[in-house]
Formats: C-alpha cells, sequence, structure tokens
C-alpha cells in the first residue's frame, strides 16, 4: 500500500530515475532519492520497501510511456497486423533512446538490473500483457480473450527478447511478430502479400 502521497510518489521515482541514468544502479541510495524530494530516508522505504523494490517501480513507470504509445497505435489501425507491426516497432525504436532502459541493459551496474527486463519482469510483463489484451478486445471484440492473452504474452516477450538482446532491425522483428500474432489467431488480414 503507498504510503507517500501521490506527488511525493512521482517526486520520488523522478529523482531515482535521475540517479539511475547518472550513476547505475550502485549509484542510487536512498538517502539521496529521500533528500531530492525533500522527505525522510523512512518514506523511501515506507514506498518502495528497498532499493531493488524503487527501480523496479522506475522501470515499470517507465513501461507506461510504452503502453500509452502501443495503446495509441492500436487504436490508429483497423487490422490486427498492421497493428502489432506498429506496436512492436515503436517499443523497439523507443527504447533504442530511452535512458532508462539504457541505464537497465548498458549503464553502469546495469548487469544487476537486467533482471527487471528478463528474470524478474514480472510486473512489467503482466502489467503489458493485461493493458495489451484489454485494449485490444475493446478494439477487436471478436478475438477470444484467452487466446489473446497467450499470443499477447508471447508476443510481449519476444519483443522484450529482441529489446535485451537485439539480433533482426527492428522492422523484421516487427513484421515477424505480427505475422505470428495474426497466424495464432487465425487471421491474416492486413498481411503483407510477400510476407505469407
Amino acid at each position: 500500500m503507498s504510503t507517500a502521497r501521490p506527488s511525493h510518489r512521482d517526486a520520488l521515482l523522478d529523482a531515482a530515475a535521475e540517479q539511475l541514468v547518472q550513476r547505475g544502479y550502485r549509484g542510487v541510495r536512498m538517502r539521496d532519492v529521500a533528500a531530492a524530494v525533500g522527505v525522510s530516508r523512512q518514506t523511501v522505504y515506507n514506498e518502495f520497501g528497498d532499493k531493488w523494490g524503487l527501480a523496479q517501480a522506475v522501470v515499470v513507470r517507465d513501461n507506461e510511456r510504452y503502453l500509452e504509445g502501443i495503446n495509441r497505435l492500436l487504436s490508429e489501425h483497423e487490422d490486427l497486423y498492421s497493428a502489432v507491426e506498429a506496436a512492436v516497432l515503436f517499443t523497439l525504436e523507443t527504447s533504442a533512446d530511452d535512458p532508462i532502459k539504457k541505464a537497465v541493459l548498458t549503464g553502469a551496474g546495469g548487469d544487476e538490473l537486467l533482471p527487471l527486463l528478463t528474470t524478474r519482469a514480472e510486473p512489467v510483463l503482466f502489467t503489458a500483457s493485461a493493458r495489451i489484451v484489454d485494449h485490444a478486445l475493446q478494439q477487436w471484440p471478436e478475438m477470444r480473450r484467452e487466446e489473446m492473452a497467450e499470443i499477447a504474452d508471447a508476443a510481449v516477450r519476444l519483443t522484450m527478447s529482441h529489446l535485451v538482446l537485439p539480433s533482426e532491425p527492428p522492422e523484421r522483428v516487427a513484421q515477424f511478430i505480427a505475422r505470428m500474432v495474426t497466424r495464432y489467431l487465425g487471421t491474416s488480414s492486413g498481411t503483407p502479400s510477400g510476407d505469407t
């Protein structure tokens, strides 16, 4: 349960994000985060539990920006293929310039934070998958929730995998994931004719 006022929580996350980007995970100090906002160190501990909880909250909040963009892109496309392609491309391209993602992936002590996007990514994965499913079902109500949930989870995990360890250009990854989603759901509308 949140103990800090909402404005304090956002301010604490802003301060923590700035430290994370500038100093890496090892350089983040709860007392410095508290001092930047003008609250006690105990307030930071009450709000986030520990430094890992604070870092996790920074990453989850950063993820909200992606989810807002994904929701916008899903709404802008009538067919599922182009919507998924645009959403994946947006995620991969935005993350390339995201200082928080860079701190997690490549910053000082970044290997300590990497689990936030890999082995301990449950909050990010769950939130992203659930939000995408809810929005997609509003956009395409004929889809079955169970199937959409399964493929959304797979698509989010695959996108995060390419975010952590890119192996192809973002455009090709986006096209592949869009094909995977539409084929799984049995809809090929919007699939480029050369990609069947």
